[in-house]
């Protein structure tokens, strides 16, 4: 039987910190051993606000994880997100020295650099380059040019980025309890658990609903074309519930999830209450007012983004929801209308483990984390792929690690 390797992937999030452990297979199977989590405390719009309590939770559903595994965790690779973070498109050229008999890998790493070689907004640094298309001599659309003949190489890549300082705090704040080999954008991590090979070249959108954030990646011809962050999640309607009604927290929650929709109330309207010492009642109307105000504003965000870059007419497949807050009642359907496109669930990569997990919608990015790790290491076998990544990780900390 051959060796198996065992990655860890982690989430941070505004609502929960999620830890899961996978084992990826020598056949590339990959199952799902354990997964820890906890409420989180110390995140505000999906960025760490306090390391403090991010800690303690940290602390908590790495033991989790640990437990369910019977593993010992000491390396994670770390999804992020937050507004600060961006993509856009590059293309990279380079001219093939007459004397060379074919494209070479060192080819290909050189016209990456170029499409890479960019001015980025102030203070900003690179968290992925990822590949959409490689160009020979004018012919688009090839695969892999390694092997082949050619002159100019050309490549089209989508650019993800964010900003540096935000992106080592997050590092700094977990490495008292564990080493982060790698980054990744939490959208891109989802997709790689969530979106097929049909799905990706027929033009897909995933939108991802978190507590603080809403993150987004579009796929079109089997590449990522756009992607970003809306700084809007489900916990901005329950403060807004909250605000409206002089309530807690914990009292809007529970109203938004037992009777709330985004979609306007059609039945005979009536009064629900929010309970609690400090009684509230509010018509099913008004409050799906309340939830739908905020939910068309962060949708409309997302579209209008999608618009601009030109990829809306190129999303064949429809839209992909996932995240805990996708399960709010009447989202779909409001999607569908925002958008003119359909939206299907979101359904797991085959992967092995308790079944529970795929169909938890706030699994997705851990667990997609371990897709992207396999992947990479299908992609460059012999290139010591976290040692690499962990170089990368070196120069966004600097020299003040």
């Amino acid at each position: 039987m051959g060796s198996s390797t065992i990655y860890v992937g982690l989430e941070i999030g505004t609502s929960k910190v999620c830890v899961v452990v996978g084992e990826v297979r020598s056949d590339g199977a990959i199952k799902i051993l354990g997964i820890g989590q906890h409420a989180s405390a110390g995140v505000r719009k999906g960025e760490i606000v306090d390391p403090t309590m991010v800690q303690t939770c940290l602390q908590d559903a790495l033991a989790r994880a640990e437990d369910r595994a019977s593993v010992n965790i000491g390396n994670v690779i770390l999804s992020l997100t937050g507004g600060h973070i961006a993509g856009f498109n590059s293309r990279g050229s380079i001219r093939v020295a007459d004397d060379q008999v074919e494209i070479s890998y060192e080819d290909l790493e050189e016209v990456r650099k170029n499409a890479c070689d960019v001015p980025l907004p102030q203070d900003h640094a690179l968290i992925h380059s990822l590949i959409q298309s490689y160009y020979l001599d004018g012919n688009s659309r090839i695969p892999n040019p390694v092997g082949m003949l050619g002159q100019k190489l050309e490549a089209d890549f989508h650019l993800i980025h964010g900003v540096k300082s935000r992106i080592q705090n997050s590092i700094r704040c977990i490495r008292d309890e564990v080493h982060v080999d790698e980054i990744v954008f939490a959208p891109y991590a989802a997709a790689c658990a969530l979106l097929n090979r049909d799905l990706k070249m027929g033009g897909v959108l995933l939108i991802d609903i978190g507590g603080g954030t809403s993150d987004y990646i579009c796929y079109v011809d089997g590449a990522p074309v756009a992607s970003g962050c809306v700084p809007i999640g489900g916990e901005h309607i329950t403060g807004d519930i909250a605000h409206v009604l002089k309530i807690t927290n914990a009292r809007a929650e529970k109203l938004k999830i037992t009777y709330g929709s985004v979609t306007p109330w059609q039945g005979e309207d009536e009064i629900v209450s929010s309970g609690g010492d400090i009684n509230k009642e509010v018509s099913r109307s008004m409050l799906n007012q309340i939830i739908n105000a905020r939910a068309v504003e962060m949708l409309s965000v997302i579209q209008k983004r999608i618009e601009d870059a030109g990829c809306m007419q190129k999303i064949g497949r429809g839209i992909v929801l996932t995240g805990g807050s996708s399960l709010m009642n009447g989202l779909y359907e409001l999607t569908e209308k925002i958008f003119g496109l359909p939206v299907q669930k979101a359904d797991s990569e085959a992967m092995s483990g308790p079944a529970a997990f795929f169909e938890n919608p706030q699994c997705a990015t851990p667990i997609g984390i371990i897709r992207y790790i396999q992947m990479i290491d299908a992609q460059k076998p012999k290139r010591g792929i976290l040692r690499r990544l962990g170089s990368r990780i070196e120069r966004i900390l600097g020299s003040g690690r």
